[in-house]
């Protein structure tokens, strides 16, 4: 009799225990490299408010912006070991992880946002997001920032001009071949290092979104911003898959209906507040902005396409020639 008490005891123990266990939040650590006021920043803190809002005391989720916990360098080590639960890295981030992805790094691939939109959303585009979950790593959204500009401390209007330039790159092979393709010399760098670099000439011309420009202030260590649209800086929304699929399936899936509700909003407020921030350099007077005419803008095409070729063997043909397709409205 005795023991059977015991044994009620330990069991309503053990269901107090585990119900405390339950009730603690699960913490989401989101980290991310760039300012609260750019499209990545917005949709880290929109995710936290919403995911907060509709998991009460089930799910607390800390932002992290700036590089404030992680730098570019160490983001991916911390997200594999578990450091670090959610980041949004750059698509440049991943040619060592999956070569395909490398195709949203290809210059003038895409007219415009609404062509790389229609590739995200069609079958090849979402099977790159799952193409890393054997190295722990699961693709939960793409999110723009928008369209890339060149930048320098001479104008920068036809390919020739850019020659013997040092260009400021993230890692990426592909991006180091788009500016030796017009001659000019590309160096690795931090995205946190862009301004120093820039005012110390260690490099001389970068390349970049409007708003990552204006929240970092690089306008006011360059001289000239070519508005060539050549690329997409856009970003994948990654988790720890080993930690993506040991949430409760309840948690996982009202958290993956968020991610494509803040995804939404995020890709409709790049365009805006990248025309914004376009504005507040252009008022700024510290820079010019260079317009391209159509017959300029082939140029640089032309001078940079031989990149599609060259990495065609790792991306794979039919993958270009899908993202080719969605330039056709």
């Amino acid at each position: 009799m005795l023991s059977n008490t015991f044994k009620a005891i330990a069991c309503a123990l053990s269901l107090s225990i585990a119900g405390l266990v339950q009730a603690e939040p699960i913490t989401i650590k989101f980290s991310h490299v760039v300012a609260d006021n750019t499209p990545k920043g917005q949709g880290a803190l929109l995710f936290k408010k919403l995911a907060e809002e509709r998991l009460p005391g089930k799910v607390t989720v800390e932002v992290y912006p700036n590089s404030s916990l992680f730098g570019d360098g160490k983001e991916m080590e911390a997200l594999l070991i578990g450091d670090v639960h959610m980041l949004a890295p750059s698509l440049a981030k991943f040619e060592h992880y999956a070569k395909p992805i490398q195709i949203f790094d290809l210059p003038f691939l895409f007219d415009d946002l609404a062509a790389a939109d229609r590739f995200q959303s069609s079958p090849q585009g979402k099977a790159l997001l799952t193409s890393m979950e054997d190295k722990n790593i699961t693709g939960l959204a793409y999110w723009h920032n928008g369209t890339k500009q060149m930048s320098a401390n001479k104008p920068l209007r036809e390919p020739k001009d850019a020659r013997g330039l040092k260009f400021r790159v993230q890692a990426s092979q592909v991006l180091e071949e788009q500016f030796k393709a017009v001659r000019a010399n590309p160096r690795k760098m931090s995205f946190a290092e862009v301004y120093q670099g820039l005012q110390t000439g260690v490099v001389n011309g970068t390349e970049n979104t409007w708003s990552n420009y204006e929240s970092q202030k690089v306008h006011e260590v360059q001289k000239y911003i070519t508005e060539s649209d050549h690329g997409l800086i856009d970003y994948m929304v990654i988790t720890n898959t080993q930690f993506w699929r040991g949430l409760p399936g309840d948690i996982r899936s009202e958290l993956e209906k968020i991610m494509a509700e803040v995804t939404v909003e995020v890709n409709r407020q790049a365009d805006e507040l990248n025309q914004k921030a376009k504005r507040a350099i252009a008022e700024s007077g510290k820079t010019e902005i260079i317009e391209l005419t159509p017959e300029q803008r082939a140029e640089w095409r032309e001078a940079m396409r031989p990149v599609w070729t060259k990495f065609e063997g790792e991306i794979g043909a039919d993958l270009i020639q899908a993202a080719e397709a969605a330039n056709q409205r």
